[in-house]
C-alpha cells in the first residue's frame, strides 16, 4: 500500500520544521561539539531520524528502515569504494617513497605552500570533479596535501573549501543534466544561468582559499598568481557553459588554469616564500613542523620521476575514461544488475506543493560495480603497483592493511547516507526545504539556501536538484520570478553546502588519516560554508531585482 509523505504532521510548520531538523543537529552536535567519533555521531542521527520519521511523521517502520537500508548500500557504492581504492593507491606510493618523490617534484614548480594549495587543492581537484565527482576530488588532493607535508586540518580543511566553484558541472555536468532531465529545464538556459553565477565565485574561492590558509597579509604576497589561477578558470567556465554545454565545463577550465599558473610560476615567483604548513592561527594542530617541511630536498633521477607519478598519471587517464558517457554506458552494459528494494520501491508519493502532483519515488539499488569511479581508480592503483614492481601477494597483503585502516570511515559513509535516504523517501528534508520556499520576497537569497541545504543533507549536489529542483522552479512561478534562475541558484547555492556535508569530510579525514578528528574539520569549515552560500544567495537576489545584475538572468 502506498504511504503519501507529510509535510506538516502537526498543522503547525514551526513545530514541524523544528522536528524534521532535529536529526540533523543530533549528528552536527554529536560530531562538531560533543566530540564524538563519527560513526556514532552518524548512527545516532539515523536513530534520531527513524523515531521522529515513524513516530512523528507516521511513516511505516518496514518503509523507514528500507529507506536506510538503501543509503547504507549507496554509500559504500559509490562513495566508500572511492574512498577505499585512492587510500590504497596512496599507500602503495607511500610504501616504495614515490610520494616523496612526488612532493618534491611540485616543490620544484614552487616551495610555496600558498602556490601549491592553488595548484592541487583548486586547479587540480577542479579537474577530478568534472571528470568524476562522488567525493574524488576531495581524496585525491587531500592525500596529496598530507603527503606534501601539510598538516591534517590543513589539508582537509582546505581540499573542501576548494571542491566548492566546480561542482555543479561535476562528474561531466551531471547535477545540472540531472536537474534539466528530472524537473523539465532546459538545459542549455539553465547550465548558461549557472554558469552566468559561478565564475564570480571561481574568481573568489582562490583568494578565499589563500586567505584562509595564510591570513590577508600571506595573501596579498601572492595576489598576482590568484588572480591567473581564478581568472583562467572562471572565463572558460564561463564560455563553454554559455555556448558549448555542462559536460565538459570543469575539465576545460580546470586544464587552463593549471596551465595558466605553472606558466605564471615560471616568471613569476612570490618575494617571500611561505613554507608553513599548518592553518594560519592553528600552527599546533598536528602539521609537519616547518623545519622538516623545508628540509633540503636530494634531487631525483628522470626515471625516479617518472615512477612516482606514474601510478598518479594511471589514475587520472583512468577517472577521465571512466567518467566518459559511452564508456559507462559499455561497462554498464556488461554487468550492472538492478535491485528494486521490495517493500519500498514506488510505495512513496511525494505530495504538492512539493511536486506538482502525487510522484511516486523509485527505490532501486544499482550495482554498476565495473562503471564505478573507485573500481577505475583500483584498477588504475593495480596498474600502478605493478609499474612499481608490487607482487600480486604484496598487493593483496597491502589491500587488506588499506581495508582494515578505512573500516570505521566506511561504516560511517554508509551511516551518513542511510540518514540522507530516509529523509529524503520520509519527507523531513521537504518540510526543511518547505521553510524556506515560505520567505516571499526573500525567496532568491533563502531559495539559494535551500540549495546549500540540500548538499549538506545528502552529499551531492546531483541529489540536491532532484530533491528541491521542481520547488525552485513552482516557487519562482508563483513569486514571478524566473524559473531558470532559482534552478541555477539551487545549484550554485548548493556547491557551498559540498564542504560540510558528512561523508566529503569523512573522506577528507580518511585522506589525510586523521580519524576521530571529523567534528574538528566540521568545526573550522562550516564558517566558511555559511559565509560563501551567503555570498552566492546575495548574488541571486540581485540578479532578481537589482538592474544590471538582472541583465543577467535567463528567462
Amino acid at each position: 500500500m502506498t504511504w503519501q509523505q507529510v509535510y506538516n504532521p502537526f498543522g503547525n510548520m514551526v513545530l514541524s520544521t523544528a522536528l524534521a531538523a532535529i536529526p540533523v543537529v543530533v549528528m552536527l552536535v554529536c560530531l562538531g561539539f560533543l566530540h564524538m567519533k563519527a560513526h556514532i555521531a552518524a548512527g545516532l542521527g539515523l536513530i534520531s531520524a527513524l523515531v521522529i520519521a515513524i513516530v512523528a511523521f507516521g511513516m511505516p517502520a518496514g518503509l523507514a528502515g528500507r529507506a536506510a537500508f538503501l543509503g547504507g548500500l549507496t554509500g559504500l557504492l559509490p562513495i566508500g569504494w572511492i574512498v577505499l581504492n585512492i587510500i590504497f593507491l596512496q599507500q602503495l606510493a607511500e610504501q616504495n617513497g614515490s610520494f616523496k618523490v612526488l612532493q618534491d617534484s611540485l616543490s620544484d614548480i614552487t616551495e610555496d605552500r600558498r602556490l601549491q594549495l592553488l595548484l592541487i587543492a583548486f586547479a587540480f581537484g577542479a579537474f577530478f570533479e568534472g571528470a568524476a565527482g562522488f567525493g574524488t576530488p576531495v581524496a585525491v588532493t587531500a592525500a596529496i596535501l598530507i603527503g606534501l607535508g601539510f598538516s591534517p586540518l590543513a589539508a582537509s580543511g582546505l581540499s573542501l573549501i576548494a571542491n566548492t566553484a566546480p561542482v555543479a558541472f561535476g562528474a561531466l555536468g551531471t547535477p545540472v543534466i540531472t536537474l534539466a532531465k528530472v524537473h523539465g529545464y532546459d538545459l542549455m538556459q539553465v547550465t548558461a544561468m549557472i554558469g552566468r553565477q559561478l565564475p564570480f565565485f571561481s574568481l573568489l574561492v582562490p583568494f578565499w582559499l589563500i586567505w584562509a590558509f595564510a591570513g590577508r597579509k600571506g595573501m596579498m604576497e601572492v595576489w598576482p598568481a590568484i588572480l591567473v589561477t581564478g581568472v583562467s578558470f572562471a572565463i572558460p567556465q564561463f564560455l563553454v557553459s554559455n555556448f558549448i554545454g555542462p559536460e565538459l565545463v570543469d575539465i576545460i577550465a580546470a586544464i587552463v588554469s593549471m596551465v595558466s599558473l605553472i606558466l605564471f610560476l615560471r616568471v613569476w615567483q612570490p618575494r617571500n616564500i611561505w613554507r608553513s604548513v599548518s592553518l594560519k592561527g592553528h600552527e599546533d594542530d598536528g602539521g609537519t613542523p616547518a623545519a622538516t617541511a623545508t628540509a633540503k630536498r636530494s634531487p631525483h633521477s628522470t626515471a625516479e620521476l617518472v615512477r612516482a607519478w606514474t601510478p598518479w598519471a594511471i589514475m587520472t587517464v583512468f577517472v577521465f575514461i571512466w567518467g566518459l558517457p559511452p564508456v559507462k554506458t559499455w561497462l554498464n552494459g556488461l554487468f550492472a544488475p538492478n535491485f528494486p528494494i521490495g517493500g519500498l520501491h514506488n510505495l512513496v508519493e511525494k505530495m504538492p506543493p512539493v511536486v506538482p502532483g502525487p510522484t511516486k519515488e523509485g527505490a532501486v539499488y544499482a550495482f554498476t560495480l565495473l562503471s564505478a569511479t573507485g573500481t577505475g581508480i583500483l584498477l588504475a592503483a593495480i596498474v600502478g603497483g605493478f609499474v612499481a614492481k608490487y607482487s600480486v601477494g604484496q598487493l593483496i597483503v597491502a589491500y587488506g592493511r588499506t581495508l582494515n585502516l578505512v573500516k570505521y570511515s566506511l561504516l560511517t559513509i554508509a551511516l551518513m547516507l542511510a540518514l540522507g535516504t530516509l529523509t529524503r523517501y520520509s519527507g523531513l528534508d521537504s518540510t526543511l526545504g518547505l521553510a524556506f520556499a515560505n520567505t516571499g520576497v526573500l525567496y532568491p537569497f533563502f531559495g539559494t539556501l535551500m540549495g546549500w541545504l540540500g548538499v549538506a543533507l545528502t552529499g551531492s549536489d546531483t541529489a540536491s536538484n532532484v530533491l528541491f529542483g521542481g520547488m525552485q522552479k513552482v516557487a519562482a512561478d508563483q513569486l514571478g520570478l524566473s524559473p531558470n534562475l532559482m534552478g541555477a541558484a539551487n545549484s550554485s547555492g548548493g556547491v557551498m553546502g559540498k564542504m560540510i556535508d558528512a561523508q566529503s569530510i569523512v573522506v577528507a579525514s580518511t585522506a589525510t588519516r586523521w580519524f576521530n578528528h571529523e567534528g574538528d574539520i566540521l568545526r573550522y569549515v562550516f564558517f566558511h560554508s555559511i559565509a560563501l552560500a551567503s555570498l552566492v544567495g546575495i548574488f541571486v537576489t540581485l540578479q532578481a531585482y537589482v538592474w544590471p545584475f538582472t541583465l543577467m538572468v535567463v528567462k
